[in-house]
Formats: C-alpha cells, sequence, structure tokens
C-alpha cells in the first residue's frame, strides 16, 4: 500500500499514554506515516488524533484496508480481539507486551500470523535497550543473573499482575540470552495496595546449571532498573535507565580489568519501530516475534502459578496463627 513517498502507512489502536508515544515515534520516523488513531473513547482517539494531524476511529475495523501495518497499545484482554481479525485482513502488526492475558489467545495470535503470512512482532521494549543490545553481544555462557526492576507507584497497569506488568521484560531477556526454557521456578509475591501481585521475587533454574534471581516491585520508593550477568571469568553490570554496560574480567594472574563497554544510546520505542518496519519490509521474523512472546509468556503464567502456591501456604499460616 504505501502512503507519502512510499512511506508504510501504520494505525495505532489504542490512544492512553503509550499509544501516544507509539504515535510519536511513527510521526517522527522517516519511513513509516501515521494514518489513523484509534480508541473506543471517541473523544480520546479524537484528541491525539488531531495532535497529529490524522483521522480518529472509535472501530479498528475502520482502518482494514487504508494502513500496512497497525500497533495495538489497548489493554492486554483485548489483544487478541483486535490483532487476529487485522492479521487475517493481511495487516502486519505489533502488539504491545504481554502479547495476551492467556496462552491460548496468544496461540491464536500466532497462529493466524502465521496461516496469513503476516509479521506479529510483540512490545518487549527492553530488547531493543542499546545496553541490552551490547549485552547480548558480550553474553556467551550466562551462569547467574541478579535482575531488579523497581517501581514507585501508579495507578497504571493495576489490572496485571507485576509480573505481566515489569517482571515480564526481565523474563524475556533472561529467556533469549539462557537459549532455552527453565527446568524449576521458584516464585513468592504479595499484594499491597492492590488486589494484583504487587512484589514478586522469583528464582529460575535453568538445564545447564545457570540460575536467574528476579526481583519486581512497583510499591518501591525509587526506580531500579539493573541486571547483573556473570558468565565464566567475567561479571557485566547493566542499568536499562542509563544505558550502559559495565565489564570486568578477570585475566591472567588473575588481574580484574574494567571497561565500560561502547553504548550507542537511543530511545527503545524508536529502534523497536525501526526493526518492525525493517520486518514489514523484508518479510523476515522479528527478534520479538509472537512465538517468542508467547513462550514469555508461558513462563510468566507459571511464575504467578508458583506465587499462588506460596500464597496460599502462607494463608494457611495466618490462619493457623502464629505460634511464639
Amino acid at each position: 500500500m504505501g502512503g507519502i513517498l512510499g512511506k508504510l502507512k501504520l494505525a495505532v489502536i489504542g490512544a492512553g499514554q503509550f499509544g501516544k508515544n507509539h504515535c510519536r515515534v511513527i510521526q517522527e520516523s522517516g519511513r513509516a506515516e501515521l494514518a489513523a488513531v484509534v480508541d473506543t473513547n471517541p473523544a480520546r482517539a479524537a484528541e491525539i488524533a488531531a495532535a497529529f494531524g490524522v483521522p480518529a476511529f472509535a472501530d479498528f475495523r475502520q482502518v482494514i484496508g487504508m494502513v500496512d501495518a497497525a500497533v495495538v497499545a489497548a489493554p492486554t484482554t483485548v489483544h487478541e480481539s483486535i490483532g487476529r481479525p487485522l492479521l487475517e485482513s493481511g495487516i502486519d502488526v505489533l502488539v504491545e507486551k504481554p502479547i495476551a492475558h492467556d496462552l491460548a489467545s496468544a496461540g491464536r495470535l500466532v497462529e493466524a500470523a502465521d496461516r496469513h503470512g503476516r509479521i506479529l512482532q510483540t512490545g518487549h521494549l527492553e530488547r531493543f535497550n542499546p545496553a541490552v543490545i551490547a549485552l547480548e553481544r558480550r553474553a556467551s555462557l550466562p551462569l547467574f543473573f541478579e535482575i531488579h526492576r523497581l517501581n514507585l507507584f501508579s495507578p497504571r497497569s493495576l489490572d496485571v499482575d507485576v509480573v505481566l506488568d515489569l517482571m515480564i521484560h526481565d523474563v524475556d531477556i533472561v529467556l533469549a540470552l539462557a537459549g532455552a526454557d527453565p527446568r524449576e521456578i521458584r516464585a513468592a509475591g504479595i499484594s499491597i495496595l492492590s488486589h494484583k501481585v504487587d512484589i514478586a521475587n522469583v528464582r529460575l533454574q535453568f538445564p545447564n546449571g545457570c540460575v536467574a534471581n528476579l526481583t519486581a516491585s512497583r510499591v518501591s520508593t525509587e526506580r531500579v532498573r539493573k541486571l547483573r550477568l556473570f558468565q565464566p571469568h567475567q561479571y557485566l553490570s547493566l542499568d536499562y535507565t542509563r544505558q550502559d554496560l559495565a565489564v570486568f574480567s578477570v585475566g591472567e594472574g588473575k588481574q580484574i580489568g574494567f571497561e565500560q563497554a561502547p553504548v550507542a544510546k537511543a530511545e527503545p520505542l524508536k529502534l523497536q519501530l525501526d526493526a518492525f518496519l525493517d520486518s514489514v519490509e523484508t518479510r523476515e521474523s522479528p527478534k520479538t516475534s509472537g512465538a517468542a512472546a508467547r513462550r514469555t509468556l508461558g513462563v510468566a503464567l507459571s511464575i504467578l502459578d508458583k506465587i499462588k502456591e506460596h500464597a496460599e501456604v502462607v494463608s494457611q499460616t495466618l490462619e493457623a496463627g502464629w505460634k511464639l
């Protein structure tokens, strides 16, 4: 299809804060043209669309036939009901993370993309963080991860557990670097300010002995985004927010060498869009494909199952009363 000067025409479905940011990076891209904004709240759709000078729609089906691709930034529970008709109509889709709210829905999205030869990319944004890209190049044999992702409290995303809201970023990265599914999952979590899990601690153990400890919280007093990776003779420390990667290596004579890895800082959302446009143009599967995202979702849901088991044990303890 294509728009002005052959630019790909994109629609953004979901005009919340994420959707607004997607509109911005599309508008700023020299390769794509924002063609429409869709939201079930007509006033919100009109407001965001007017800011970018494009038409607004209340029903996503109205963009079928007028765009090459779409960004789905609507609530997770409707990802499949929006994404699947778009894929079946020949539209490539970038869907926000998590890919869906359950594995069955994720599977139907993946199947629709495969059956209709469409690109399905998932918005696991941290995979496009320049520091993570640098880490991926240097990770040879990860044996131990220590990851903390802590947020100040915000009413945003309280419809999902902290595992699907925050920790899933790090689960996705660990799975990509470990190159396998975990053999064992141990997890604990508690609810503090919502009816969902607000703090979670997880231990993943992989078949080759690699272990990952992950902590996620959305009720922290500070914002922390850090990953530490240990592999033979090397320790790598990554700060997601600062986009930097420090590398400590043990050389001959047990001398410790330090290097600040070169990282070309950039906005991950723009890099993610470029990767999506590359896939749309080349028809090559994206690194955050629907299949990979379904796998990540499967591990995240297993973590939630383990947290539920732990919560039941705690509940029994509370009912029995503390014995001093």
